[in-house]
């Protein structure tokens, strides 16, 4: 007689994986998942490329050169460029790739067109080799989104948060796990900033900082804007978000909802 052998499915087995490195959760095994997942990995860890053609077209178009020469905390050199989302050509191409990198790595939904008609866009390039001139390949490693905006929300101190209680004014919750809360009175706020990004291997090396000064210098022209005066908000932060708010803005930046 045969001998039968029981059969079993290992359903323990989730074929849904999160990447430890850029965090985006895909379908192993699928073939556009495992592409998307190849290349908005790559995108996250190191930046996206600015190549030749983009720089062609950025000496065409009048694209404004924030800053040149920009050092970073490991003597790395960059500079700051700012340019209007209706861009178009290459550069417009490789700003609609940055934009859905940037919501699938924030898990943020798209700004819609009518929000982006009120941005000015902060990138931050980066040499691809120490000393190279700006004619050799370079890297986007960081991009600040700013926006014209009207009022926004003081964020409140430690010994508010500890003083509230339910007779007070009350608190606005924005992130609990980090004590982030929020005063509800709408406070007249001129800049916004919707969307921060840097590349993970570039973190902690000073860009976001000098994105976030070049926007509050240059986003009204002729008014630079103070960010320990209230000046500017941030929408709601993720943690990562809240330790760069405290440091670069002093104690001033604001909390808007986008």
């Amino acid at each position: 007689q045969q001998k039968l052998t029981q059969l079993h499915f290992a359903l323990d087995t989730s074929v849904l994986r999160t990447c430890p490195l850029c965090e985006l959760s895909y379908t192993r095994g699928a073939p556009d998942d495992e592409s998307l997942h190849r290349k908005h990995c790559a995108r996250v860890q190191r930046g996206l490329e600015w190549g030749k053609e983009e720089e062609r077209e950025l000496l065409k178009s009048g694209i404004e050169e924030i800053a040149t020469g920009v050092k970073l905390k490991n003597s790395a050199k960059g500079r700051v460029i700012c340019f209007r989302p209706d861009v178009g050509g290459k550069i417009g191409a490789k700003l609609a790739t940055l934009l859905e990198t940037i919501s699938l790595a924030l898990s943020s939904p798209p700004l819609s067109p009518a929000v982006l008609q009120r941005c000015k866009i902060y990138l931050f390039l980066l040499s691809s080799s120490p000393g190279a001139s700006t004619s050799s390949r370079e890297k986007i490693v960081g991009c600040v989104i700013a926006q014209r905006i009207t009022t926004a929300m003081a964020i409140a101190t430690d010994s508010d948060v500890s003083a509230c209680t339910a007779q007070t004014s009350p608190l606005i919750p924005v992130d609990t796990s980090t004590n982030l809360y929020v005063h509800p009175a709408p406070l007249s706020t001129p800049m916004g900033i919707p969307r921060l990004f840097v590349s993970s291997t570039h973190r902690r090396l000073g860009i976001a900082s000098h994105l976030l000064s070049a926007a509050a210098e240059t986003f009204i022209l002729g008014c630079p804007l103070n960010p320990a005066k209230g000046e500017i908000a941030f929408t709601q932060p993720t943690g990562a978000g809240k330790a760069i708010l405290e440091a670069w803005g002093k104690g001033g930046i604001r909390i808007y909802d986008e």
